[in-house]
């Protein structure tokens, strides 16, 4: 296919496992990957486009794809107050989702968590489903919302509650069952195979993919 794929967040946990999987896939002729910093990574599918995401309305025509895949995001501790993590869990987002509609973009997939909800009273988790709310309006003709519950996978900063969560989730692994699957952690790269697998579905409207069937949809893309 000549499809042109978009990807915010290359660098972070899920989008650093999602990009070599776009630029394997058949689906696509042109990955773009959007950011701050270059990727230490050469590829002829690849065209790196180094902007930043305060002035995104500036660089509208460099945003143009089929597929969007929003990777971005942050935790209150490295942005370091609620202003800077709304700046890039909210405003990122919404904005980066509202451009790339403009430009006719078909399909926005984008890494939520688990218990977003606009009425919540976990600041992360209010911001998460604002954002949700927001990007629903988008024009697109299929949104993704991937809420997967703690990720799994390696990151250059340490981050010891994440480390003990992970180790709590992994002793309870095989207690939690039926409805307690989608609290259990999940690899970060299980999460960018269900976003790719989702992708490939040409699917239509809202899907909310919970971190129960993120796992399951990860699995079957190997």
């Amino acid at each position: 296919m000549s499809k042109t794929a978009l990807i915010a967040g290359a660098s972070g946990l899920v989008g650093s496992h999602l990009l070599p999987l776009l630029l394997a896939s058949e689906r696509y002729e042109r990955v773009i990957a959007v950011g701050r910093r270059p990727l230490p990574l050469v590829h002829p599918k690849l065209e790196q486009r180094l902007l930043s995401f305060d002035t995104l309305e500036n660089h509208r025509l460099q945003l143009i794809a089929d597929d969007v895949f929003c990777c971005l995001g942050t935790t209150m501790r490295q942005a370091g107050s609620r202003a800077a993590f709304y700046q890039v869990d909210y405003l990122y987002v919404v904005k980066l989702a509202a451009l790339t509609a403009a430009n006719f973009a078909a399909q926005l997939l984008v890494v939520s968590a688990m218990g977003a909800d606009a009425a919540s009273r976990i600041y992360y988790n209010r911001v998460k489903g604002e954002m949700e709310d927001a990007v629903r309006q988008a024009p697109f003709r299929v949104i993704h919302f991937f809420r997967p519950s703690l990720l799994l996978g390696y990151r250059p900063e340490q981050r010891a509650g994440e480390r003990l969560g992970a180790l709590v989730l992994r002793v309870l692994h095989p207690v939690l069952r039926g409805p307690l699957q989608k609290y259990r952690a999940i690899p970060a790269d299980t999460v960018a195979r269900a976003m790719l697998r989702a992708a490939e579905a040409e699917n239509s409207g809202i899907q909310v993919h919970l971190s129960d069937a993120i796992a399951q949809e990860g699995r079957r893309l190997r």
